[in-house]
């Protein structure tokens, strides 16, 4: 059984940083794609960052949105994704899911809340 749990988000002042963790288990993320997405109220859920593992390395991507404040990575040993963000905006307050996809199924967490503001 696939399980993800997210954790770290709360409340912090715009410029600041917060790092989420994503735990899993029944499942190895260095074997499938993973990502960040975030859903804010009355808007759809939007990607924030996938990694994907190829032969040739991992490729990440970025919403521009976050660009250059948001850094996603992954610790093998802990099978923990991670999304470390910094110079947070009130606009980047959402719900902040994980997401693993295996063989074409996504899995989600729960989701952790972040908010933003002074």
């Amino acid at each position: 059984q696939v399980q993800l749990v997210e954790s770290g988000g709360g409340l912090v002042q715009p410029g600041g940083s917060l790092r989420l963790s994503c735990a899993a288990s029944g499942i190895t993320f260095s074997r499938n794609a993973m990502g960040w997405y975030r859903q804010a109220p009355g808007k759809q859920r939007e990607l924030v960052a996938t990694l994907t593992s190829t032969v040739i390395g991992d490729y990440v991507n970025y919403a521009d949105s976050v660009k250059g404040r948001f850094t996603i990575s992954r610790d093998d040993g802990r099978n923990t994704m991670y999304l470390q963000m910094n110079s947070l905006k009130p606009e980047d307050t959402a719900v902040y899911y994980c997401k693993v996809t295996r063989r074409r199924t996504d899995y989600w967490g729960q989701g952790t809340q972040v908010t933003v503001s002074s």
